[in-house]
């Protein structure tokens, strides 16, 4: 029997000063675990933050109930959480024995990264091997499911597994396309002649922000046109020294500065937010916006013009990631049964109610989805996983960088700096940065 109830630990906890956080030992999947054992008391708790009409909040209710069916001596007890909560409180709930089996938690070296390196979370690399959850995950997905000792992501255990993903795409507005002639470019040579087209139109071609995210995944579009796999394991996983004024860098921030100069990016962008920009996209400003995944449902509930998607021209590599993760604290006391759900999560009747709302599911088929816009997400989505090409963001490397990117890229488009400059300022923050984490 399910219940629901709305988050009272970790909103009760939210009160309290965030330096109280401790370490314990890490567990060992599906067995005992130093601070807290499986005792399996037919009670799985499980935490997470997604609305129930949200795509990810209709299959964790059909995973819940595929789980009650197949346990019905099992009581379910779904607490839903902010990302608030859970981002801020996280490591002071599960220093307690009052945690949860299962929750979402976020990806990366700053959030489930920590938690693993200071034994909150339980190892779940044999069960992973034991499920064959290495097997429905291609390797860039796996990156942010894997943490060694100092919590760095892409090698050592298993902490958690994603079960959706998000990108980074071109959406344009078909309309605007038609009317001046313009074909779906296939090339970046291509795209540039169609940014060319609107400017001497007299249209500004690009949708952008530059003070927040945007402008930055831009940047890593143009970074990656030069990129292979070997520079983003460099630059996001440390393996190798990076260039920042290598070719690849170079070439990226001078094509940025090229079309800020041709006036492909409106001057005015350097202060505009993400909401800025997805509303003049929504109401017709623009005719194309470079941005995530996360912007699709909006514009099939918002915008008015016909408009379509496609991946970013001529790219192996894209900017994206798994979701977030499923992970199981050290101290839960059903880790074999949240395993389970773990598990259940991946199935492809859960999967297929990702791909059929448009939440990109990492096991999902496309062939089911009856929505064609929807369809084309995923397979744009699938496309980029069968290509092993998910590069992850720009600002992912070392925590503070997302302001780093955000103020020089900026520098960019108000011309205060130049290119050179721009990489001078980006090599610096990044270089401490992977001291700190790394002391080399």
């Amino acid at each position: 029997m399910k219940r629901t109830r709305k988050g009272s630990m970790i909103a009760a906890l939210a009160v309290l000063p965030l330096a109280l956080t401790a370490c314990v030992g890490g567990g060992t999947s599906g067995g005992d675990a130093a601070g807290g054992g499986d005792t399996d008391d037919k009670t799985l708790t499980i935490w997470h933050y997604e609305n129930d009409d949200s795509a990810m909040g209709q299959a964790w209710a059909r995973a819940i109930e595929i789980f009650e069916d197949e346990h019905p001596d099992v009581d379910v007890v779904v607490e839903k959480q902010t990302f608030e909560q859970i981002q801020k409180n996280a490591k002071i709930v599960l220093t307690g024995d009052d945690v949860p089996d299962v929750m979402e938690y976020n990806k990366g070296n700053a959030t489930a990264g920590q938690l693993a390196a200071q034994g909150l979370l339980a190892p779940l690399t044999d069960v992973a091997e034991e499920k064959g959850w290495a097997d429905k995950l291609p390797g860039s997905l796996q990156t942010t499911a894997t943490y060694d000792e100092n919590g760095l992501m892409g090698s050592g255990e298993w902490y958690g597994v994603p079960n959706y993903g998000e990108f980074v795409q071109v959406y344009y507005n078909k309309a605007m396309f038609a009317e001046h002639g313009v074909e779906v470019p296939t090339t970046l040579e291509e795209f540039e002649a169609a940014l060319q087209t609107f400017r001497d139109a007299g249209i500004t071609p690009l949708a952008e922000a530059g003070s927040e995210y945007p402008l930055g995944q831009l940047w890593y579009e143009l970074v990656l046109a030069n990129s292979d796999r070997s520079l983003v394991d460099q630059y996001q996983l440390f393996d190798g020294d990076v260039d920042f004024h290598g070719p690849e860098m170079t070439a990226a921030t001078e094509k940025l500065d090229e079309w800020i100069k041709a006036g492909y990016i409106a001057p005015d962008s350097a202060a505009l937010t993400a909401e800025d920009m997805g509303v003049s996209f929504i109401n017709g400003t623009y005719p194309i916006m470079v941005s995530g995944s996360w912007w699709f449902g909006r514009l099939v509930a918002e915008m008015q013009d016909d408009w379509g998607q496609f991946n970013f021209p001529g790219n192996a590599l894209h900017p994206g990631s798994s979701g977030n993760l499923w992970v199981v604290p050290a101290n839960a006391d059903s880790k074999s049964l949240a395993e389970e759900f773990i598990d259940i999560t991946l199935r492809p009747e859960v999967q297929n109610i990702l791909a059929e709302t448009g939440g990109l599911p990492v096991a999902g088929d496309a062939s089911t989805i009856t929505d064609e816009r929807t369809k084309q997400l995923t397979e744009n989505f699938q496309a980029i996983l069968d290509e092993d090409g998910l590069a992850f963001y720009p600002d992912w490397p070392v925590p503070g960088y997302y302001d780093v990117v955000v103020s020089q890229l900026q520098s960019l488009v108000n011309q205060s700096k130049a290119p050179a400059e721009v990489l001078d300022g980006l090599e610096s923050a990044y270089v401490d940065g992977r001291s700190d984490l790394t002391g080399s």
